[in-house]
């Protein structure tokens, strides 16, 4: 049951996302590598433990929930995005002392922000990893397919954080830094803009569009990986 959920949030989890991106550029920077990636995983836990006792139902009694969400997610990636873009050089080669003195508080908060704000995040683990885990009836049998999804998100969190520090040579001058925030900014754009037609989508399907967990059904492997694939 535990590896269920495991390889099950590994087929979802390896798509290029804001959270994936901001995690890659905390381990590349040493902005607290560790302390994003926990709070990344904490938030993750949570969602998906939810998700499986069952607050799928929430999304598909209130629908507008999901693009309530979206919204909100869009204006921070659109705000956030920018910011990266017209950062200047100096305040990309400032003191590093002072950067991580000043982003430990900061960097927990996005690293929720970027967490939470995301509503695939909650298709992932509210429909997905919530409607796989039904059909087993016992909550404990759930739960073990929710901790095993989980602990793949620390591992997948971990590994990014420590792969990127050891990029950290190629970008030791400010014209390197300025270049991979200038990348950061553009694909956190291009990612709002995907956000926005996924909203825009869900507002045109109307307040009945909802999936119920009970209906998304996977019977075999094979089918589990196909549907992860296609979503």
């Amino acid at each position: 049951l535990f590896f269920e959920g495991f390889f099950l949030h590994a087929c979802l989890i390896f798509a290029l996302g804001a959270q994936n991106i901001f995690v890659l550029e905390s381990g590349l920077k040493k902005q607290h590598p560790l302390t994003v990636s926990f709070s990344c995983f904490f938030c993750d836990f949570l969602l998906i433990m939810l998700g499986v006792a069952g607050a799928g139902s929430l999304f598909a009694a209130f629908s507008q929930l999901k693009i309530i969400v979206g919204v909100i997610g869009i204006f921070f990636l659109v705000q956030y995005g920018l910011t990266k873009i017209f950062m200047t050089s100096e305040t990309l080669s400032e003191d590093s002392s002072q950067l991580v003195k000043r982003s430990l508080k900061t960097s927990i908060l996005l690293a929720i922000t970027f967490s939470i704000l995301n509503p695939h995040a909650y298709l992932d683990a509210f429909i997905l990893i919530g409607g796989y885990s039904t059909k087993y009836e016992v909550l404990n049998d759930r739960m073990y397919v929710g901790l095993g999804a989980a602990i793949f998100s620390l591992v997948w969190f971990l590994f990014l954080s420590s792969a990127s520090s050891v990029m950290k040579p190629l970008f030791s001058n400010a014209r390197n830094l300025r270049f991979i925030s200038a990348c950061s900014g553009l694909i956190l754009l291009f990612l709002s803009f995907r956000l926005g037609q996924d909203v825009y989508g869900w507002i045109m399907e109307g307040p009945h569009s909802s999936i119920l967990v009970k209906n998304v059904q996977y019977p075999q492997p094979a089918g589990l990986l196909f549907s992860a694939i296609l979503f």
